[in-house]
Order: structure tokens, then C-alpha cells, then sequence
């Protein structure tokens, strides 16, 4: 059987392959080399690798690698994107593997490149083994934006799996419940002109304050209105994330973009909230030249609930912890609606991700490889 690289250098070259996905194009890149590394990594351990480029996403692709025949089997899954960066604001090589008191800092260290090459460690020893159920080792595209590659996940692609467990930062607790999202943004349109006269225009910039105050308010009804105390953070929450507008300061600004997230309980329609917020924003600013609409970056992440399940006694018996929730969105609503037993653990944790020096702790290492290859021997190999 071949060998494979040390977790090190695997992580190593996948932190050092930028593979940032983003709804802005400038900072959006293509997976292809992340994708590139693993398939590669998994052909020299013999498991069936292909990839799958996603429809109308010109350097995005999933990649789907298998191990065994047959059905019921365990899918491990990632996602092989970060989020865009603030690269100035790190104390080191965002892009290099930079080791410190026990950590590993650097961009996907946590949030989730170490994932792949912890899976790769696990599952080495194993190769020579007969499979009685398949082992799918599914790693996917932009999950930090549109999650356009789990969108296009089909149930063949995954041959009838009966598990899966999505390797998110959760400091190894077996996760069963999270929130939604719905990514939205609204465009605020008015009419330039020259800045010495305000009446040769329509000022959308200003016109936007009205609109933010009515997106400030909107997230203060959801907090009042609904509650789940399963949650530490027990209410919905909207987030003002970016804006942009204009382009010259003594130019009337003709248009404004504000993007924003909500993050719904399991339980709350996303539809009915879309439309009571479009409600609002369309009605706000009517003046002559000026307009205003609302709409959704792409289709909504629904809530995620396991209430109970083999697989979530199996992990929490395997590390101890019990389950919980979390208030950010996985993947693994997807998975669910291809009728998938899925729950979320992975090593790192969400206080790390997606912020300046991102990092892993060492210790959360071989755990991970101990839980991984223990859910392989139980669900594929036994």
C-alpha cells in the first residue's frame, strides 16, 4: 500500500493552495488545485476517485472518492473552501503553515482543510481490508458562499449512504442541531449628478440610512419575537455583513448594495420572512428617481435537526460529549434530504474561523484520526 504524506505536509500544502470562495467575484477563486491535491492523495491509496465540476461554475468542482462497493456505507465530508481574508491583520504567513505553542496557524486550518488530511491518516491502515459498505470521502465547493457544491449533490453520487458525519470545527462534540441562513441583499438605485448640486440627482447613499435602520429593526422584532433555548445564542439574528457604493466623492451616489444574513430556528419559514422583509424595503424609499428591492444572494440553508440516532449514540459514546447545537449553518441539511443519518464533528473550533490567525490546536489531532477510523471499522469494515 502506498504511502501517503504526513498530516504536516498535507495540511501544509492545502493551507498554501488559496481556494477562498466569496458572493463578491474579485475575491471568489476556483478549488481546482485544492481538489487537485486530494484526488491525487486518495488514487495513490487506491480508493475510485472522481470529480464533478458544478454546473455554470466555471473551477469549481466536487470531489467524490470511494472505497468498498455496495450500499449503507459512511460518507466523511468537507468543504475545500475559506473564506476570503484580511491578510494585513496576521501575525504570519496566512498561506504557510506556521506552528506556535502547539498550534498550527493558518487560513482553512481549522475551518476545514486539516479534516482531509486527518481522514487521509485514518483510513491508511485500513485500505487493505475488505469493505462491506462503502466508505465516500466527499469533498465539496463553495460552502462559504452560495453552497453551490453540495446543491449539486445527486443521491447516486453517494450510492445510497446511510451515514454521514461533516467534519465542521465543533472541538469534537457530535453536533445534531443548528440554524439556518438566508444570504441576502438589497440594491438601493437613484440618479447621479454633480455633488455642488444636490437637486441635479438622487442620493442613494443617503437613502441607504433608512434602509439600515429598517434592517436593524427587522433584527430586533426576530430577537423579541422567537426563541429557542437549545441555542446559546437562543434568537434568530440578522448581520449587516458588507456595503458598497458609490465611486467618487463629489459624484451623487446612484447606487448602494447592503448584504446581510438571517439565521433562523428550526421552525421559522423562511419564505414568510423573505417576503415580510421585501415588504418593508420596497416601501421605504418612494421618493421620485429612487428605488429599492430585496433579494436573495442564493436559495436559503434550511434549520438542521437529528433528534436521534445511531450514529449520534455512536459519537457521542466515542468522544464523550454530548450533543448540542450550534448557531452556524453546515452542509448537512443537504445530506438529510438525500435521506442521510448525518451529524457534524470535526476537530478546531468555530471561535477560530474565519478571523485572523486562524489555528488548530495539536491536541485536537489525533482524536480525530481515533474517532475517524473507529466510524470506519464500526460502519464499513465490521
Amino acid at each position: 500500500m502506498p504511502s501517503s504524506p504526513t498530516v504536516k505536509q498535507m495540511v501544509f500544502d492545502l493551507v498554501a493552495t488559496p481556494s477562498m470562495s466569496s458572493t463578491l467575484a474579485q475575491f471568489d477563486l476556483s478549488n481546482h488545485e485544492v481538489v487537485n491535491l486530494l484526488a491525487n492523495w486518495l488514487d495513490e491509496l487506491g480508493l475510485s476517485v472522481r470529480t464533478k465540476p458544478i454546473p455554470g461554475i466555471p473551477g469549481k468542482e466536487n470531489l467524490i472518492a470511494t472505497m468498498g462497493k455496495g450500499t449503507e456505507g459512511l460518507i466523511l465530508s468537507g468543504h475545500t473552501d475559506t473564506v476570503p481574508l484580511d491578510e494585513h491583520l496576521w501575525r504570519s504567513d496566512p498561506f504557510m503553515i506556521s506552528e506556535v505553542d502547539s498550534r498550527w496557524y493558518g487560513l482553512g486550518t481549522s475551518d476545514m482543510k486539516c479534516f482531509f488530511a486527518l481522514i487521509i491518516e485514518a483510513i491508511s491502515p485500513l485500505l487493505n481490508r475488505q469493505f462491506k459498505h462503502p466508505l465516500i470521502i466527499l469533498a465539496t465547493a463553495d460552502e462559504e458562499s452560495t453552497m453551490s457544491g453540495i446543491r449539486a449533490l445527486s443521491k447516486e453520487d453517494i450510492r445510497d449512504s446511510k451515514y454521514a458525519v461533516i467534519g465542521e470545527p465543533t472541538s469534537l462534540s457530535p453536533i445534531n442541531l443548528h440554524k439556518g441562513m438566508m444570504m441576502l441583499r438589497t440594491d438601493i438605485h437613484g440618479e447621479s449628478g454633480h455633488s455642488s448640486n444636490p437637486e441635479l440627482g438622487v442620493n442613494a447613499l443617503n437613502a441607504s440610512a433608512s434602509i439600515i435602520n429598517e434592517l436593524k429593526d427587522f433584527g430586533d422584532q426576530l430577537k423579541a419575537n422567537f426563541a429557542d433555548d437549545r441555542f446559546d445564542i437562543f434568537y434568530p439574528t440578522l448581520n449587516l455583513g458588507c456595503i458598497h457604493g458609490g465611486n467618487n466623492p463629489n459624484r451623487i451616489c446612484d447606487h448602494v448594495s447592503i448584504s446581510l444574513d438571517v439565521r433562523t430556528l428550526p421552525g421559522m419559514d423562511n419564505e414568510e420572512l423573505l417576503m415580510e422583509l421585501r415588504s418593508r424595503i420596497e416601501k421605504i424609499n418612494t421618493a421620485p428617481g429612487l428605488t429599492s428591492n430585496l433579494e436573495l444572494i442564493h436559495n436559503p440553508i434550511a434549520p438542521f435537526e437529528n433528534k436521534k440516532s445511531e450514529l449520534l449514540d455512536t459519537l457521542q459514546d466515542l468522544t464523550s460529549n454530548a450533543a448540542r447545537s450550534v448557531a452556524f449553518a453546515t452542509e448537512a441539511p443537504f445530506l438529510t434530504d438525500l435521506g442521510i443519518e448525518t451529524i457534524v464533528l470535526g476537530p478546531g473550533s468555530i471561535d477560530q474561523a474565519h478571523q485572523p490567525n486562524e489555528y488548530i490546536d495539536l491536541n485536537q489531532l489525533a482524536p480525530t484520526v481515533a474517532i475517524i477510523r473507529a466510524l470506519v471499522e464500526k460502519y464499513c469494515l465490521n
